[in-house]
């Protein structure tokens, strides 16, 4: 169940949080699958960015990978992995992440890993709310 909320692209909008303005561009629905490209924009500190990602590993209900082909990081890969523990499904996120620029990207590199932890600390408690009330309603 956890897996096929995160296999619907168009859930990525509803666990975004909403200063990003986040939008996927690519038609729904989407055959996620390796090879499948997904286009997005949205903004980060108000700057509008396109970001197209393509899913390099689809393996249900166990793990997918996500890397960004055009966006606003150097480099982007992201990794999620689902696994049973004591009957609750634990949800791993691990992104390896460059940044443009060179040494001046280097620099705002504390400011961006806060940014991203944040993303990431919404994600997890609206992922907890939504599938929360999905139990409930």
């Amino acid at each position: 169940r956890i897996f096929a909320f995160f296999g619907d692209a168009g859930n990525l909008e509803r666990i975004t949080p909403p200063e990003l303005q986040f939008q996927i561009l690519t038609p729904h629905p989407m055959e996620m699958r390796p090879g499948a490209l997904i286009d997005y924009k949205l903004r980060l500190l108000g700057i509008p960015f396109c970001w197209q990602t393509e899913i390099t590993e689809w393996n249900p209900p166990f793990h997918f990978v996500d890397a960004q082909r055009s966006g606003p990081y150097k480099q982007w890969i992201h990794r999620h992995t689902f696994q049973e523990e004591g009957g609750m499904t634990v949800i791993r996120d691990e992104v390896c992440y460059r940044l443009p620029f060179g040494l001046l990207g280097d620099i705002g590199y504390p400011f961006v890993r806060y940014q991203i932890g944040k993303i990431f600390r919404f994600r997890e408690q609206a992922i907890r709310r939504i599938l929360k009330s999905e139990e409930m309603g």
